[in-house]
C-alpha cells in the first residue's frame, strides 16, 4: 500500500497522537527516564548528508524538543547520554564538531528562560580544550531552578562512575579521619549510590534507546538494575513524539516486581 501524501498523514497521526496520550492519562509514569541518543551519523547519511555533522546538529535540536515532552509528561528526572569515555578515542575531526554541538545543545538548555535544572556529569577533565569549563559554567546557571532535572552525561562511563564513586568515598572517610580498614568493614549499596555522579540518580526507572541497538553501552551501570529497558529503531533526530509516548504506554503495561 502507498504511503499517504504529507497532508494526509500529518492531520491522521496527529490525531492518533492525542488519542495515545488521552489512554496514558493516570496510568504509571517513569521518574527518571534515561535515554540514548544514538544514531546521528547514520542519520545524516541515509539523509544524503556528507558532512556527518549534520547529524550531530539535527541530534542535538532534538534534545530540547525532548526535554519539553517530558516535562508535559511529568517526569522529573532525565540523563542524555551523549558521549561515552570510549567516543574520546575518536579522530580529533571527527570529535571536535560533536562536542561543538553538545556546548551548544547545553548552552540552549541552560539558557534563561528554561525551567530546567541541568548537570553535566562523567568524566569532564578528560575533554579536549576548554568544554568542561564551558559545560561547568553553563550548567552552573541553572542551580536551584526547580523543575526537571537533567544530566547530560558527556565524557561519561558506567563503570568509571562506580570507580569514581568506590574513590570518592573512600577519600571523603580518610579525610574525615577514619579508619580505611573500618570503611572496608561496612562497606555497602549505600556508599556507591551515594558518590554517584549524579546525587539524585541511585536508580532510574526506564531506559530508551534510538537506532535500533540493544545494549547499555556502559550508560548507567549501577542506576539501572531494575530499570525498563526499551528500543526504538528510528535514528535519534527522527524520534517522534508519538514514539515517546508509545515508549510510555510500554513502560504503564509492565509489572515492575524488582525481583520480588
Amino acid at each position: 500500500m502507498k504511503l499517504l501524501p504529507l497532508f494526509l498523514r500529518k492531520p491522521i497521526e496527529a490525531v492518533y497522537e492525542r488519542r495515545l496520550a488521552a489512554t496514558l492519562v493516570g496510568l504509571p509514569r517513569p521518574q527518571h527516564v534515561g535515554i540514548m541518543v544514538d544514531g546521528n551519523r547514520r542519520w545524516a547519511r541515509k539523509a544524503g548528508h556528507t558532512d556527518v555533522r549534520e547529524g550531530y546538529r539535527a541530534g542535538g535540536a532534538k534534545v530540547t524538543t525532548f526535554l519539553g515532552w517530558c516535562t508535559a509528561a511529568g517526569i522529573e528526572h532525565v540523563t542524555l547520554f551523549m558521549l561515552s569515555d570510549d567516543n574520546l578515542g575518536r579522530p580529533a575531526e571527527e570529535l571536535g564538531p560533536l562536542i561543538e554541538v553538545i556546548e551548544e545543545t547545553v548552552r540552549d538548555i541552560t539558557a534563561e528562560g528554561r525551567d530546567w535544572e541541568v548537570r553535566a556529569i562523567g568524566s569532564l577533565d578528560m575533554l579536549p580544550g576548554t568544554s568542561a569549563r564551558v559545560l561547568k559554567e553553563a550548567t552552573a546557571a541553572t542551580t536551584g531552578r526547580g523543575g526537571l532535572k537533567v544530566d547530560v552525561a558527556v565524557g561519561y562511563g558506567g563503570r568509571r562512575e562506580i570507580v569514581d564513586a568506590v574513590k570518592s568515598a573512600f577519600e571523603e572517610h580518610i579525610a574525615a579521619g577514619g579508619d580505611p580498614a573500618e570503611l572496608v568493614a561496612q562497606f555497602g549499596i549505600d556508599d556507591i549510590s551515594r558518590h554517584l555522579y549524579s546525587p539524585v540518580a541511585d536508580h532510574t526507572d526506564f531506559i530508551i534507546r534510538t537506532s535500533g541497538e540493544q545494549r547499555l553501552s556502559g550508560f548507567l551501570l549501577w542506576q539501572s538494575a531494575y530499570a525498563e529497558m526499551h528500543w526504538v529503531d528510528c535514528y535519534w533526530p527522527a524520534f517522534r513524539h508519538v514514539d515517546f509516548l508509545r515508549a510510555l504506554r510500554s513502560y504503564a503495561n509492565r509489572e515492575r516486581r524488582f525481583g520480588k
